[in-house]
């Protein structure tokens, strides 16, 4: 058997022994509530929730594939895409118990904690979600594992063969992903430990697929239209704005479902959330103007995401004021990031290191200046009410999550370009990997063959 061939049948034969090997996974019973710890109100807020979150990823699909060139757009969108189904499967087998299983010594989770979604279903509640099914919250956390690959879509767009990437958010999903969320989100994480605090996941989302992506684009280099400096204008800025519009509405999910049930907290959180994004929105664009350039649609998209990006770690420790401050000084951190690494060869197509790495980092720090008592009492005060110490564990975490992602996700590409060709041809670059990847055209019905 030719290595092409191997190639071709060894997706669908991995998913074929999975399915055939869930059939003899034990059926168990609901966790039986007799003690009536379900709140049916917590519990309806977070499917809604969970629902939320999942629209975000059809949601990036249209926010990158509107800023791509037209030849690339359906390519790039299924990149995106394509997660849900991957890490959705990868979850049930393993991925869960990796992030929440049975702590080992703070870094990881017994992968045999919850194989094949075993006890989930059976299960007691979470112990920070104790009034909604076990199951409920699994599910709702399944919804950033998959959004956090498919964000790194945007800085390898254009040049990345498509199977080549789904074997990365494997990859990602099992040696990055899991164990940043396992040492954040889990109460015997260390960083837990430590006392950092990530309310929705700035650290485990954004930072770590920011870096990834940094990574991916110094591993894949530069595409022929950036070396030789063409300008690729978006193909279809309304996809941009549908995009944004999604986004922005499934971040309310993300960010205030992370408060695990339907009370002041999530409200809290679902109005800093919407103030940054709003904040950001116009300090991009009002920045813009500043240094002499014409207010635009895509500027205020890009600055309202990066808004909701530097808001999520601070979203439940931080009162709805500083929030203003915090989505427009994020805002202009990443706009002008993002003008010199357009000066640079760094090639970031769509510029995801800048906004959601550096958004991220932005979020970390400022949660550890503005976070408060008076908002959650469970969470800290942070330095602007005088508190050093949390600050500083803030920023440790920060270099810690930086150093571990990129450094992983560099490895995992490089690995991935040993086994199989990781880039397109230059003819297929060429000619787009809408057609040379997927045998599809942006406009017209696909001949399927």
């Amino acid at each position: 058997m030719s290595k092409s061939t191997f190639r071709g049948i060894a997706p669908f034969l991995v998913l074929a022994i999975v399915a055939i090997g869930a059939i003899f996974v034990p059926s168990l019973p609901q966790f039986d509530d007799k003690e009536k710890i379900y709140n049916a109100a917590d519990t309806a807020w977070i499917i809604v929730a969970t629902a939320l979150v999942f629209l975000m990823t059809p949601a990036l699909a249209f926010f990158y594939g509107g800023m791509v060139h037209r030849k690339n757009i359906l390519s790039t969108m299924m990149k995106s895409v394509v997660a849900a189904g991957i890490v959705s499967v990868l979850w049930v087998i393993v991925g869960y118990s990796l992030c929440f299983g049975e702590s080992i010594h703070g870094f990881i989770g017994n992968p045999l904690s919850h194989l094949f979604f075993r006890n989930v279903a059976s299960g007691a509640p979470w112990s920070l979600a104790p009034t909604i099914p076990l199951s409920l919250f699994a599910l709702f956390q399944l919804m950033f594992a998959i959004i956090t690959p498919g964000l790194v879509v945007g800085a390898v767009a254009e040049r990345i063969k498509f199977t080549a990437y789904t074997l990365f958010i494997v990859l990602f999903s099992l040696l990055v992903y899991a164990p940043i969320a396992h040492w954040t989100w889990h109460p015997d994480g260390f960083l837990a430990k430590m006392g950092v605090l990530d309310f929705a996941g700035g650290t485990v989302v954004h930072i770590s697929a920011g870096c990834a992506a940094l990574a991916g684009a110094i591993v894949l280099k530069r595409r022929q239209a950036h070396i030789e400096q063409k300008e690729i204008p978006p193909a279809n800025i309304p996809y941009v704005l549908i995009g944004t519009g999604l986004l922005w509405f499934g971040w309310f999910g993300f960010n205030a479902g992370s408060a695990g049930a339907a009370n002041a907290l999530a409200v809290s959180a679902f109005a800093t959330t919407n103030t940054a994004a709003a904040a950001a929105g116009l300090s991009w664009m009002f920045f813009d103007v500043m240094r002499g350039k014409k207010p635009s649609v895509l500027g205020f998209c890009i600055g309202a995401v990066v808004g909701l990006v530097a808001i999520t770690p601070a979203s439940g420790f931080v009162a709805i004021p500083q929030s203003i401050f915090i989505g427009a000084f994020a805002a202009v951190v990443s706009n002008v990031a993002v003008h010199f690494k357009s000066k640079s060869t760094l090639d970031d197509t769509l510029d995801v290191f800048p906004c959601h790495g550096l958004g991220g980092m932005v979020g970390m720090i400022l949660t550890g200046i503005f976070a408060t008592k008076t908002v959650n009492s469970a969470g800290n005060d942070g330095l602007f009410y005088g508190n050093l110490s949390f600050f500083l564990t803030q920023l440790k975490a920060l270099v810690l999550v930086v150093g571990y992602s990129f450094t992983v996700s560099f490895l995992i590409f490089k690995f991935i370009n040993f086994i199989l060709p990781i880039r397109v041809s230059s003819e297929e670059e060429e000619l787009g990997l809408d057609a040379t990847q997927h045998n599809e055209k942006y406009g017209r019905t696909p001949h399927l063959a």
